[in-house]
């Protein structure tokens, strides 16, 4: 099974299970990661899911439909967000896929180095 690899605000990493086909933002809240909420169930109605991507991530969690980049309602939600950097997208709108096993992504308000 495909896993993710959180980065925590204690500076620790956690890795947990990540079956195909949910959202981050539901292996998140299965796993009860801190600060990841999902208050809105992924209806790109909150913020409450955001996280940081690691760099060499950034272009494979990007939407494979349209144009490749995030949606104007993504943008619109994560203007909410605390904590925003460039490397910012809400987990309820990446899908887990086999090639992301191994994906790395950071709490908001952690300080991972490569932020």
């Amino acid at each position: 099974m495909p896993q993710i690899h959180f980065f925590q605000i204690d500076g620790t990493t956690q890795t947990v299970d990540a079956p195909i086909g949910l959202s981050v933002m539901e292996i998140a809240v299965k796993h009860a990661m801190d600060k990841i909420d999902g208050a809105c169930g992924g209806s790109l109605a909150c913020a409450t899911c955001h996280v940081y991507i690691h760099p060499d991530w950034w272009d494979k969690v990007m939407p494979e439909d349209g144009d490749g980049d995030i949606s104007e309602e993504e943008e619109d939600m994560l203007d909410l967000a605390f904590h925003l950097t460039k490397k910012s997208r809400l987990s309820c709108q990446i899908l887990m896929r086999e090639d992301l096993d191994g994906l790395i992504l950071a709490i908001p308000g952690s300080k991972p180095d490569w932020l």
